[in-house]
């Protein structure tokens, strides 16, 4: 007796896949700095010195005189050879009330009366330069610096991406299939 058979024959499904890769590109464009130095304000402040010379002593020294010291001095000296001479009349006068006591006032009164007293000789050096009186005012001097901050600007810049997706096909190159046949 024959059996039938069952003949089963398949066939594989073949999958055909294509992949076209995928790309990433990645730029960094640099950034965009701006610097500035700004220049330091500077500030500065003087005051003059001052040099005050009075040569008023060393101008008498030499006979320099203002109209106002000279009338001054005039008068001083007329007041006190005025006194001078009060005290001497007096004096001699007082000698000749005692005239009778037998000593010889005339005769000195004559002499004294009769001439003029000698004048030194002596060596002077005129102007004298210890009656020069200076004075000195200093000057000041004032400097302000203010420094100023740097400026610095940065813009970043965004990277630039492009990325294109990798694709993946799928094709079937060849189907599966089944085939059944019963053999007698």
């Amino acid at each position: 007796m024959n059996i039938p058979q069952l003949q089963i024959t398949t066939t594989r499904g073949v999958l055909g896949l294509q992949n076209t890769p995928g790309t990433q590109e990645i730029e960094q464009p640099r950034a965009i700095l701006s610097q500035q130095q700004p220049a330091a304000i500077l500030e500065i402040s003087t005051t003059s010195s001052e040099l005050s010379l009075d040569t008023t002593e060393v101008r008498a020294d030499l006979d320099l005189k203002s109209v106002f010291k000279r009338t001054e001095e005039f008068a001083e000296l007329g007041i006190q050879e005025g006194m001078e001479g009060i005290a001497r009349r007096a004096e001699q006068g007082r000698e000749l009330m005692n005239i009778g006591n037998g000593n010889n006032v005339i005769k000195q009164q004559a002499i004294e009366n009769g001439s003029r007293p000698m004048k030194s000789l002596g060596i002077k050096f005129v102007p004298n330069p210890l009656k020069l009186q200076m004075s000195i005012q200093p000057g000041t001097l004032d400097i302000n610096v203010e420094p100023q901050k740097p400026i610095n600007e940065v813009t970043i810049q965004k990277p630039i991406y492009r990325y294109t997706p990798s694709k993946l096909t799928a094709q079937m190159e060849q189907w599966p299939s089944i085939k059944i046949d019963v053999k007698w």
